[in-house]
């Protein structure tokens, strides 16, 4: 696929991305979803994304990376000891193709992240008025 192209759905992303990238994010990909099974997949940005109640993560591939976007920069900072070795940055952790992050911290990271979607989503529907 072109770059100039965007993907319809992470399977059309994924092909058209070179092989050892694609196996680290088809892996990320699989950890995504039994993190939170009840995410829906989608482009967004260009991007493969989760949304829960509001997006939860995003995954790419680039030139001389990959990039798992966990949403917060909150969750990158609580978790900043795990993720000293990666290069990270507001809300990006990058890491080479041939050394994809570790299941658990990536499984950890999606279920936080739900969590605070549900929180989110349950304090906007405590704020609503009733109907008169």
């Amino acid at each position: 696929m072109d770059k100039a192209e965007i993907a319809k759905n992470v399977d059309e992303y994924l092909a058209g991305i070179p092989l050892e990238a694609r196996a680290a994010l088809e892996r990320l990909r699989k950890i995504i979803r039994v993190a939170a099974p009840q995410a829906i997949e989608v482009i967004s940005y260009g991007m493969p994304a989760y949304k829960y109640h509001g997006t939860l993560v995003y995954f790419a591939a680039f030139k001389h990376h990959c990039s798992f976007f966990p949403g917060s920069s909150r969750l990158l900072h609580a978790h900043r000891r795990e993720l000293a070795r990666y290069e990270t940055s507001k809300g990006t952790i990058r890491f080479p193709a041939d050394k994809p992050l570790p299941v658990a911290l990536v499984k950890k990271l999606v279920k936080e992240r739900v969590a605070e979607n549900e929180a989110r989503s349950k304090k906007k529907v405590g704020r609503k008025r009733p109907k008169s």
